[in-house]
């Protein structure tokens, strides 16, 4: 199986031997789901492929020790102080000296990787460069950082949200959000009437802690490693009960049923518009919904979800529109 991600086909021409290397935040690629080695990354979805193809691959917060490695690569992240952060952990739990990899798409900032490790007082030498991306590589050393230095929190509607690099909205509420949460403040029902409830696209737990405290069951989900510990640590903060679970899409969920289901769903993947979690939230939504539940999202004017709603639920109002963001509202039938 040939590598098709520009960055896999760089590091497929290498003649190195990646056996038993340690891959972090990797793409999905099925070159390197169906090699050799094991995977660290904080998306569910890739830590599932790898699973279904026998392979060993762990969340960054249960790996655990990861043992010793002869090499590890990093594909670097469009978030720079994301990749700023896994360089921070492999340092805190690789051996000293261990080789480290960096691969990266030239309009992903790769290049910054340079002033980085010379600021961590680690070396650096250009291995290779093709198909728009280069490959460098260091050795590991102790720079004497904690990696978990990197949460922080901050306040937003009398809530306090913990916050990490690669969590959507890191550090500040966004416009969206708050536009959902002002339609929830007037329409949803309150616990007596709608109990259970869905928090799809978790990021911080502003949702999740915000129906928390209203006296809602709160269930919360995110394909994202960080943003599912975001949430733990707000509802923790806050002192809330809430469960937040790793999850791609529903895919974590079996055949559970909510009253009801809220979301500011993503349409990014790294730089590329990616309506496909949408749409599966969309489209499913139904068989996650009990008689009469309702699903509340908040998306982008521009994007095509009226198309989705109609196709799922036969109808759907728009009860917020500022131009920029509108909150879409549908029920599900009772039969």
């Amino acid at each position: 199986m040939s590598a098709q991600t520009p960055v896999c086909q760089l590091l497929e021409r290498q003649d190195c031997d990646y056996r038993g290397w340690l891959w972090v935040a990797p793409p999905r690629d099925a070159w390197l789901e169906q090699g050799r080695g094991s995977a660290v990354s904080a998306d569910h979805g890739v830590l599932e492929a790898w699973r279904e193809h026998g392979r060993a691959a762990f969340s960054p917060f249960d790996a655990g020790s990861v043992g010793e490695p002869p090499g590890a690569v990093l594909f670097w992240p469009k978030a720079h102080a994301l990749g700023e952060w896994w360089l921070l952990w492999l340092c805190a739990n690789l051996p000293s000296g261990t080789r480290l990899q960096l691969v990266g798409e030239n309009q992903g900032g790769i290049k910054r990787v340079l002033k980085v490790l010379a600021a961590l007082g680690l070396g650096c030498r250009k291995l290779d460069s093709a198909r728009r991306c280069i490959l460098f590589e260091t050795r590991l050393g102790d720079v004497g950082i904690d990696p978990d230095a990197a949460w922080t929190t901050f306040e937003a509607e009398g809530l306090v949200l913990a916050t990490h690099p690669g969590v959507f909205g890191h550090g500040k509420l966004d416009a969206g959000t708050k536009l959902l949460l002002e339609r929830l403040e007037a329409g949803l029902p309150g616990p007596d009437r709608a109990r259970d409830v869905l928090d799809m696209g978790c990021g911080d737990g502003i949702l999740a802690a915000w129906l928390a405290r209203r006296g809602h069951a709160v269930t919360a989900v995110d394909v994202n490693a960080f943003a599912v510990e975001a949430t733990r640590r707000t509802l923790a903060a806050n002192g809330l009960e809430g469960q937040a679970v790793a999850s791609d899409v529903y895919s974590a969920l079996g055949d559970r049923r909510f009253a009801a289901i809220v979301s500011n769903p993503p349409f990014h993947q790294e730089r590329s518009i990616d309506y496909g979690p949408a749409g599966r939230l969309i489209r499913e939504a139904p068989g996650h919904l009990q008689p009469g539940g309702e699903l509340w999202l908040v998306a982008n004017a521009f994007l095509p979800y009226p198309d989705l709603l109609e196709s799922a639920f036969g109808g759907f109002q728009i009860v917020a529109d500022d131009r920029r963001f509108r909150v879409y509202t549908t029920k599900q039938a009772i039969r």
